[in-house]
């Protein structure tokens, strides 16, 4: 008994190194997922290169943690400051694959047959929260970033929880060891898609029936660009311009982007100080309308823009759908609950602390924290609730 004991130790030392150096790899892998997919270039090639300079990071300068400390997170070609986001990515996902390991680890061996009599299981299980959270951690970052989740990341988690459930049906046992078979876990699985889906895409659409626009303001004049598929705003030197998708805009009938243009550019002729309508079917710049097909490019320079979207979209309807895929429809019952109580208390600290709203975060990162509070622990938490409201509880 003591030889098992000790060897159970070490193995659980070995493994956990294991899984925390593994988990920094594919962080550094998320990195490129991360930069790349919101701008739809290929995740594979061209190989790892600054952005910057176009330097081609070799193997042994792309080392995981230990690279952006040893160069002082500059780069080795051109010494711009390479973003802590690298960093940080890398260790979040090395330490949430070691969290994964040890959380599967101790359920197993916890139960009255352990997890070493089961190593397929458990390794399926722990394949499983990993890929979870690798694709919560590259949603979260990246809808920080560009306020969209790439349904690549949304749709193929969907697909990926659906085999994971056939896989690994302990996936939906709350990783207890309870037995239930691979049609339960499927049934599960599915219910949770459509349940997820379901209930933030209501979210979704009382909250643009009672709230409905968003106001985006600027001291100076800056420009805004409506291209065929979605608007273009400046922002402030050196990040990015906003970038907001027509099919999250115009969500509802009668859903409108208005503005007044000082200046006006179309493709054939320019105007000034005109009042500009935009809705789904009509474009409307003074007294003039046309069909959005016959303004294929506009560029407008305004100091305030009103825009019918919120702070939930689409993309959080397919993102809940996903996480419901891998752990049933009561993680995304909590996940919804426990995000909008963060949510409230974060927002209101940045409403209290700045006048404007242009640092207000999107409500992906929320989501995804509150399915990995549900993977950690969250599921003791909705037992209990649920059976403070059971009849019998």
């Amino acid at each position: 008994m003591a030889d098992f004991v000790v060897w159970l130790a070490s193995t659980l030392v070995i493994f956990s190194i294991i899984f925390f150096m593994f988990g920094c790899i594919v962080g550094s892998f998320l990195n490129v997922v991360i930069y790349r997919l919101p701008r739809e270039m290929s995740v594979a090639n061209p190989p790892s290169h600054c952005p910057q300079c176009n330097y081609t990071i070799p193997w042994y300068q792309n080392i995981p943690l230990t690279t952006w400390l040893w160069q002082r997170g500059k780069c080795a070609g051109c010494e711009l400051p390479i973003p802590i986001r690298y960093f940080l990515v890398e260790l979040l996902t090395g330490l949430a694959f070691l969290g994964a390991w040890l959380l599967v680890h101790y359920k197993f061996a916890s139960g009255p047959d352990p997890y070493i009599t089961k190593p397929i299981i458990a390794a399926l299980v722990s394949l499983a929260l990993v890929t979870l959270l690798g694709g919560l951690i590259a949603s979260t970052f990246i809808d920080l970033e560009h306020f969209i989740i790439p349904d690549e990341l949304t749709k193929g988690g969907m697909v990926a929880g659906v085999i994971f459930s056939l896989a690994a049906p302990e996936l939906h046992g709350a990783y207890l060891n309870e037995e239930i078979g691979r049609g339960i876990a499927l049934i599960s699985s599915l219910m949770g898609m459509v349940c997820g889906g379901a209930i933030v895409y209501v979210v979704v659409r009382v909250g643009k029936a009672l709230f409905g626009k968003q106001t985006f303001n600027s001291e100076k004049p800056v420009r805004v660009t409506f291209a065929t598929h979605a608007m273009h705003m400046e922002t402030e030197e050196d990040e990015e311009d906003m970038e907001l998708l027509y099919e999250e805009i115009f969500y509802r009938s009668g859903d409108t982007i208005t503005l007044h243009g000082e200046r006006i550019e179309l493709i054939e002729r320019c105007m000034r100080n005109q009042d500009i309508a935009i809705t789904a079917d009509s474009v409307r710049i003074g007294k003039e309308e046309f069909k959005p097909g016959d303004i294929p490019h506009m560029e407008a320079t305004t100091t305030e823009v009103i825009v019918p979207r919120e702070a939930m979209g689409f993309g959080d309807v397919k993102f809940m759908a996903a996480i419901g895929a891998f752990l049933g429809w009561q993680a995304t019952v909590f996940s919804l609950m426990f995000s909008a109580v963060v949510g409230a208390i974060i927002g209101t600290l940045i409403m209290a602390t700045r006048k404007d709203n242009a640092n207000i975060i999107p409500y992906g990162p929320y989501i995804a924290l509150a399915a990995i509070v549900w993977i950690f622990g969250g599921y003791e938490l909705w037992d209990w609730w649920w059976g403070r409201l059971s009849p019998d509880g």
